[in-house]
């Protein structure tokens, strides 16, 4: 038996919809914090799952060596704790979870050695990752015309999953 393929996952607006957070603070909180919203403190303790992510996750860490690759704001010190307690809410947190204790968070994704990472946008080292980067979602980067772009989860698990031929 080969050894499975090494899958990384972005958390915000890949797993997590980051708008449900936007949604759920005040308005004062949006004025405040403006264009660093990120930065709201507690505002990773409010996002809920985007559709269809966390039965992907579960269906893709059983064909991959899988693993969260997120980035925290430096700058919202919450932020790195609510993201690991997103992931024993949504995804497990004992031993037998596929999620338990594979979260990284960095903010250079490309030093992290993998076949696939699975990200919204190009920052953080996305863009220069050295295996493929499977871009999630319906926003196109003008900079990388030839990364094809999944709009869902659906999408993602179809170009990752073996088909049930099993030629994948």
């Amino acid at each position: 038996m080969s050894p499975k393929k090494i899958l990384y996952i972005d958390l915000d607006n890949t797993l997590v919809d980051f708008a449900t957070g936007i949604a759920a603070i005040s308005d004062d909180l949006r004025v405040e914090y403006d264009v660093h919203l990120d930065d709201v403190p507690g505002i990773f303790a409010l996002m809920d799952p985007m559709p269809g992510a966390l039965e992907a996750y579960a269906r893709l860490a059983e064909h991959y060596d899988t693993y969260i690759l997120s980035t925290a704001p430096w700058d919202n010190p919450s932020a790195w704790q609510h993201k690991v307690e997103w992931v024993h809410q949504h995804l497990g947190s004992v031993e037998d979870t596929p999620a338990y204790k594979r979260l990284i968070l960095s903010h250079h994704k490309n030093l992290n050695r993998g076949d696939y990472l699975i990200d919204d946008r190009p920052n953080n080292g996305a863009s220069e990752f050295e295996g493929e980067w499977v871009k999630f979602g319906a926003v196109e980067y003008p900079d990388w015309p030839a990364v094809t772009a999944y709009p869902d989860w659906p999408a993602v698990t179809a170009y990752l999953l073996p088909d049930p031929k099993g030629t994948k």
